[in-house]
């Protein structure tokens, strides 16, 4: 029997990472084997990853020479940040430049950017439609991703750049579920207009991701969008309500609106649903439903996704 290809996986105890460990798992015939890499290896998330039977390293995003051991030896990669975690772009980049230069040292065979479309491609800082935000972004999380590109392309690594979509997920986690209304009723108040968005289970997008790298190199040096399903969000209210028993209505606030809501971030969440919003058609387009089924042939559609999932999001 051929010895299995180490993937190793960045942030391998948070949601995409650790929905591709899981899928490398749950594929034992797969040719692959999870070398799961984390800050903490003492969290219980990686002690629940340890009792799959993966194996867990150490390093930190700002270490590069931590990052380089953890890589040594694997087949493939799979970089990723997290911005949520220090709302920093530059820190966002340094993190990410890291990741691209310790695959380069460490030689690997493939390496999967987790990314998003650098917005000022389609909106420049000079357009005002759109408020600039910490004087060089108009969506800071999603336009460092796409800038720190090229740092993989320029060290000439078999890349592939993965375009992720909105997570159903953040309904449960990111507090951007269903909120009490009045009469009784649950409001989504996001501001995307009558605009359709583009969606995905985080488990999907590990699974999703598998398949890339099952695909070796038919995938290296190209971009890939996925999403389970593109819906507006009266069709999701419409879904939801079905789900939970509950009416849930969406109601379209101005991306002005949305910013004045307060929480930390509010700003670059507002730009990115308004560029979502307004660039509609050129931000679906790579998403395609089908190609996602390719690459993993159990893709839940939102139906799907509720169904198993609607206990889990909070009503408050």
């Amino acid at each position: 029997m051929a010895e299995k290809r180490v993937i190793a996986v960045v942030g391998a105890t948070g949601a995409q990472g650790g929905g591709l460990a899981r899928a490398i798992v749950s594929d034992p015939a797969g040719g692959f084997t999870v070398r799961a890499v984390t800050r903490d290896v003492s969290s219980d998330n990686a002690k629940a990853l340890l009792k799959l039977g993966i194996e867990v390293v150490s390093a930190n995003l700002d270490d590069l020479d931590s990052l380089k051991r953890a890589f040594a030896g694997a087949y493939g990669v799979y970089c990723l940040t997290n911005f949520w975690e220090h709302f920093s772009p530059e820190k966002e980049y340094a993190q990410a430049k890291a990741q691209a230069e310790a695959a380069k040292a460490a030689g690997v065979q493939h390496v999967i950017w987790s990314t998003l479309e650098d917005t000022r491609r389609w909106i420049p800082l000079s357009d005002n439609r759109m408020p600039t935000l910490m004087e060089k972004y108009k969506v800071p999380h999603f336009d460092v991703k796409g800038e720190v590109e090229r740092e993989f392309t320029q060290l000439d690594l078999p890349v592939t750049f993965l375009l992720t979509s909105f997570y159903w997920d953040n309904l449960i986690h990111f507090g951007m579920g269903p909120k009490e209304g009045p009469n009784g009723t649950l409001i989504l108040a996001w501001p995307m207009g009558d605009r359709k968005l583009p969606g995905i289970a985080v488990e999907d997008i590990g699974k999703c991701t598998l398949g890339i790298f099952k695909k070796g190199k038919e995938y290296i040096r190209q971009t890939v969008g996925i999403s389970g399903e593109h819906l507006t969000i009266e069709e999701m209210a419409a879904a939801l309500t079905k789900a939970l028993g509950l009416t849930v209505r969406y109601h379209a606030v101005t991306p002005d609106e949305y910013r004045k809501f307060g929480f930390q971030g509010a700003d670059d969440i507002a730009n990115m649903f308004q560029f979502k919003r307004d660039f509609n058609d050129a931000f679906r387009r790579p998403r395609d439903p089908a190609v996602a089924k390719s690459l993993n042939p159990d893709l839940q559609t939102f139906d799907v996704w509720l169904e198993r999932n609607k206990s889990r999001i909070p009503l408050t």
